[in-house]
């Protein structure tokens, strides 16, 4: 049980523990981020800093490294700055900390703790935090959803994307069977491709006409990421005749595959090819990985659901996953 003088060296210890130092990122630590985003248990090739930085123009950078006991780096945080405001990083799908497995619950307290305290000298009012799904940990990494918990975070977001977990038996709705065996017999070719250009002209032709919009990514930025990421983003094309008809741009990381980006044309609609191509890639392409992602089917911050949407992506199993953004406010 130890001496009294034990004891009482343990809670001095404890008293005198020092704060977590945060240092705002620059291309100095280029290096140490990407080795950490690599050995973090939740991490993500998007983390990268070559990912991060394609769009730096649009965002002002507030990425903070998180040095604990001895300046060892315990925890990042891809984040920017909008007036008073840290967000964790608005131009990523989610991104909370990247932990590594030797985070204990009371080290992430004590970085939630200091860092309200650092925000707070530099005039920060707000963080919003976008936490990282569990789908993409490699081991259990909610030490931060509690942390949240513990200091009063508000829920101000949740999202829905709906995944399959394929380790367990995939069961699709007799409607989508129906229409991939249908398409199989049209004698639809799928093919792995760096055709980006039909396939983005395809995809902005059907967000211009569906939904009054374009793809995130403009051509060029795509084809650089995939030069910088050739494994890790991947192009999916469906022909008929030679004619592409459908296409999947998908982000493959470690055990998950994401749906970027998906496009049907009319024809692709009439004879199912994005249906057959889907089930190309759950099947066989990517049956070894643990979970297909198709992404999130909702609306006005999560307050409306795409029901046609997420009708199709729980046609071929998936299920649902939410994916939460949460407030502090400092002041």
């Amino acid at each position: 049980m130890g001496t009294i003088w034990e004891k009482m060296a343990l809670a001095l210890q404890s008293l005198v523990k020092d704060k977590m130092k945060f240092t705002k990122y620059s291309s100095v630590h280029k290096i140490i981020w990407n080795e950490f985003v690599k050995s973090s248990k939740n991490g993500h090739f998007f983390f990268l800093r070559e990912y991060m930085e394609y769009h730096s123009e649009r965002f002002v950078d507030h990425s903070l490294l998180v040095f604990g006991d001895s300046e060892k780096l315990v925890a990042i945080l891809p984040a920017n700055l909008i007036g008073s405001v840290l967000w964790s990083h608005q131009g990523l799908t989610f991104g909370g900390f990247l932990v590594d497995d030797k985070i204990k619950t009371e080290t992430m307290l004590s970085i939630f703790s200091d860092l309200k305290d650092y925000l707070t000298t530099i005039n920060i009012e707000k963080l919003v935090y976008k936490s990282i799904p569990y789908i993409y940990h490699e081991k259990p990494a909610e030490e931060d959803r509690y942390a949240l918990f513990i200091e009063n975070a508000n829920l101000i977001r949740r999202d829905i994307t709906s995944t399959i977990n394929l380790k367990a038996p995939i069961r699709y709705s007799k409607g989508r069977k129906w229409t991939i065996n249908k398409a199989k017999k049209d004698q639809i070719e799928v093919i792995e491709s760096i055709d980006f250009a039909t396939f983005w002209g395809l995809l902005s032709d059907v967000l211009e006409s569906n939904h009054g919009a374009r793809p995130v990514h403009s051509l060029h930025e795509i084809v650089s990421l995939f030069n910088l990421f050739p494994k890790n983003i991947r192009l999916f094309l469906a022909k008929k005749n030679s004619e592409v008809i459908a296409g999947a741009l998908i982000y493959e990381n470690k055990d998950i595959v994401h749906t970027q980006y998906l496009a049907n044309s009319d024809l692709g609609r009439e004879i199912g090819g994005l249906d057959v191509l889907i089930d190309h890639l759950i099947k066989d392409k990517f049956q070894n990985k643990k979970y297909f992602d198709f992404g999130i089917s909702n609306e006005d911050q999560g307050r409306t659901l795409n029901s046609g949407l997420i009708s199709q992506k729980e046609g071929f199993g998936a299920r649902a996953v939410a994916q939460d953004t949460y407030e502090i406010a400092l002041s």
